[in-house]
């Protein structure tokens, strides 16, 4: 039995779970938040107790030596050398990194090399590798690419219409992100509907804070609505998705704005904040439509219409659609999205049954539907302790 530790690095917080493998039970699992400031919040469970503590912590080192004493001091792991592998989330892999591998000097340094392309995310990656290869020198270390599962793209799908040596000699192309939760429900979705995930058609949406849509045919990632960065696609919690490209230039030469101004509005203050003008958070928008705030309605529909705009586009490039999936925060816990979604796909035969959609049922399209309607919640941790397992595994033999 091995203990492999599964960790999401964000900016400003550490998710992270520990799984006994192969049986894929979750040990504990946290998540530490506000890492930087004084009332950082330290959270963990297991077994049957939950642990909050609100505390200063200063920076992803001192967060990753406060949980490994953590740990130490409930018990949960007797000896650090108990953890045999640790898997890290990495947003961003540009074109070096096709799949998952084990970190050396030279895999950090790739990722550090691709920084400018991911810089809310990469460089907290990166500070998780390095602290827990430090701590945990005996643990095989593994990064986790986000943008992995859509190498598989193909180059009609990937390229912009832009001078073709931006391609060649700055590798200027969509890269795609989500990778690890698209391709874990893509798998699930085949388990639960008894079917080949070889013969499925299946288009998966990641709705949370981060959204975004990805087409799936025989397993493999064929098209997906983020880009070059995670700020393409959709409009998202606070970033704006795809828009006009000269929108940035009229807005720097005519209306005053800096470059940095821009790029901070796009990722920051845009998207569902933006529009709404009351949240990025998806459900105090539910809340405020429900009573009839004109802007909340209005970024709903929005939202929804450019989800179904994507459904719509893939099942026509992959001549049909098998399932549709809903995953992430909001795609797993609103049934007004989900409604909202699939009364736009009516033409594609896609159902969406009431009392199963409220209920949250796993299956929520009518039966006998040739397009299945899906839940599925996403489960990165999990794929990332697989991957890590795969190559602990060929370390210790």
């Amino acid at each position: 039995m091995q203990k492999i530790m599964a960790i999401n690095a964000g900016s400003s917080s550490l998710k992270f779970q520990i799984f006994t493998m192969p049986g894929e039970e979750v040990l504990v699992k946290g998540l530490i938040e506000r890492i930087g400031l004084p009332d950082a919040i330290f959270n963990m469970s297991f077994q049957n107790e939950k642990i909050k503590e609100t505390r200063a912590i200063n920076n992803h080192g001192e967060a990753v030596e406060i949980l490994l004493e953590q740990l130490k001091a409930h018990q949960v792991i007797n000896d650090l050398n108990e953890i045999t592998g640790v898997g890290h989330r990495v947003a961003h892999g540009g074109e070096a990194f096709v799949a998952s591998c084990i970190v050396t000097d030279e895999v950090v340094k790739g990722i550090e090399d691709v920084t400018s392309l991911a810089p809310l995310h990469n460089p907290a990656n990166i500070i998780g590798i390095k602290t827990f290869r430090e701590l945990l020198p005996n643990a095989v270390s593994v990064a986790v690419f986000d943008t992995a599962f859509h190498q598989t793209i193909p180059e009609e799908n990937f390229l912009y219409a832009l001078p073709y040596e931006l391609y060649e000699k700055h590798h200027i192309r969509k890269y795609g992100f989500h990778g690890t939760s698209h391709k874990y429900v893509a798998q699930k979705a085949a388990e639960v509907l008894e079917k080949p995930l070889e013969k499925l058609k299946i288009i998966s949406c990641h709705l949370g804070n981060g959204a975004s849509v990805c087409a799936i045919e025989a397993g493999k990632s064929v098209n997906t609505s983020m880009g070059f960065t995670p700020n393409a696609g959709l409009m998202m919690g606070t970033r704006s998705g795809t828009i006009d490209a000269t929108i940035i230039p009229y807005l720097v030469d005519e209306l005053g704005y800096s470059l940095d101004e821009v790029m901070h509005m796009m990722s920051s203050e845009s998207g569902v904040l933006g529009v709404s003008g009351i949240s990025s958070d998806f459900r105090d928008i539910e809340i405020a439509a429900e009573q009839g705030d004109s802007r909340a309605l209005l970024t709903l529909r929005m939202f929804t219409g450019q989800i179904c705009n994507y459904i719509g586009a893939y099942a026509s490039a992959m001549n049909g659609c098998d399932a549709l999936l809903f995953t992430a925060g909001v795609g797993e816990n609103s049934p007004l999205i989900r409604k909202m979604v699939t009364e736009q796909l009516s033409y594609l035969g896609v159902t969406c049954n009431v009392t199963k959609n409220n209920a949250g049922d796993m299956i929520i399209s009518d039966d006998n539907e040739a397009v299945k309607v899906c839940i599925i919640p996403t489960n990165e941790e999990l794929m990332i302790a697989r991957d890590v397992e795969k190559y602990a595994k060929q370390t210790i033999s």
